[in-house]
């Protein structure tokens, strides 16, 4: 509702941030000029997706881009990292069910290849150049909040420097990465599982970690 004339509320007004149109993240320097991040070192790629804006970075340069996104774009803060397996990925389709006027027929799902359920819709994905990826969700504390994530793409067994030089809370994200993904991180004072037991075989979260029957723990003290 609006304020009264000359009232101290002046009226309701959008929480700060906030993008009802989910466009990316926009970061300004201090002379209001939209930074294109061409300046990150080591930069491969640069996409704007889902309201998102994604850097993908050479990994031996990982250290040196988030150094420069830390000290000259503003970005302190280490909100996450994630690992992501795409073993397998862009083998089969990827289709849903296309709604028409005459309904649709569960009986045939656009399951493989995706001819029937998504008439004609369906999508391989993208290809991605390694069967690992990391990603690092880096926040800048100041109006507007924007927000980018920093991505690496790994094979099986090739490692990463460990960023905890630029955000010490990595510590424990590059932990959990390394005990769920098997992901090693160059440098890391202390890699260590943090979720499982230190004994423990495999890394649970890879898309080839068996599944399905497992043996009771500490059954010999029952």
């Amino acid at each position: 509702m609006p304020a009264p004339p000359r009232g101290g509320a002046r009226g309701r007004r959008p929480a700060p941030g906030e993008d009802s149109g989910r466009r990316p993240a926009r970061v300004r320097d201090p002379r209001g000029r939209i930074l294109t991040f061409e300046g990150v070192p080591g930069l491969v790629e640069r996409r704007d997706e889902h309201g998102e804006t994604t850097l993908v970075v050479d990994p031996a340069r990982l250290t040196d881009a988030c150094f420069h996104l830390r000290d000259v774009e503003g970005f302190r803060f280490l909100s996450d990292i994630t690992a992501v397996d795409f073993l397998g990925w862009g083998n089969r389709g990827v289709a849903g069910y296309y709604g028409t006027l005459a309904g649709r027929d569960l009986n045939f799902p656009g399951g493989t290849g995706g001819a029937t359920g998504s008439q004609g819709f369906a999508r391989v994905p993208r290809p991605k150049p390694k069967r690992f990826a990391v990603n690092y969700h880096l926040l800048a504390l100041r109006d507007g909040a924007p927000r980018v994530r920093v991505q690496v793409f790994l094979d099986d067994g090739q490692s990463v420097a460990t960023v905890i030089p630029v955000w010490p809370t990595a510590d424990w994200h590059e932990r959990e990465a390394w005990d769920l993904m098997g992901i090693r991180f160059e440098g890391h004072p202390n890699l260590t599982r943090i979720l499982m037991d230190d004994d423990w075989e495999g890394h649970p979260l890879r898309k080839d970690y068996p599944i399905g029957g497992e043996p009771v723990r500490f059954s010999d003290e029952v």
